[in-house]
């Protein structure tokens, strides 16, 4: 920039060339102003594309987590699913268990009502009054067991004869 510093000298020279002088001095200021708005603009600029990269980045890192996340989710899935068809596993094998010892039950049940009617028409059959009255009468071991071993040969000849 050209400037004079001599007062006197700048009254003598010529008006076109003060003025020039005074626009070269605004031109400077806008071009220095422009060039400081250029540097902003560049400094906004790179701010944005910083910006830019971290936002990317961290949608990056949200889909990994989010991916992990699924993956996690379906990995308890399988485990759930596996779990529930084993626990459906035993749940059948211990409802036909308990099918089974209901069934049992329920003959032992009614061997047991069909026992204590063979024992209620066997005392009402008897010549005995009483039931206790058996303990009163003496045994034959040796006889029973005779009669007992000439029955089963008797159904044993019977059997094959």
């Amino acid at each position: 920039m050209f400037q004079f510093t001599n007062p006197s000298y700048n009254s003598q020279i010529p008006s076109q060339v003060q003025e020039f002088s005074l626009q070269a001095s605004c031109m400077s200021s806008i071009s220095t102003s422009d060039e400081a708005d250029e540097q902003q603009l560049s400094l906004i600029n790179e701010r944005k594309q910083r910006r830019m990269v971290s936002n990317r980045e961290s949608a990056r890192r949200s889909r990994m987590r989010k991916q992990k996340h699924l993956d996690e989710l379906w990995s308890q899935v399988v485990w759930f699913r596996n779990e529930n068809h084993q626990l459906l596993d035993k749940l059948n094998h211990v409802s036909e268990c308990h099918d089974r010892v209901v069934h049992e039950n329920a003959q032992l049940k009614e061997e047991t009502s069909d026992l204590r009617q063979m024992l209620t028409d066997m005392q009402l059959n008897s010549p005995y009054p009483l039931l206790k009255d058996l303990e009163d009468i003496t045994c034959d071991t040796a006889y029973l067991g005779s009669e007992s071993s000439n029955q089963s040969i008797t159904s044993s000849s019977d059997l094959l004869g």
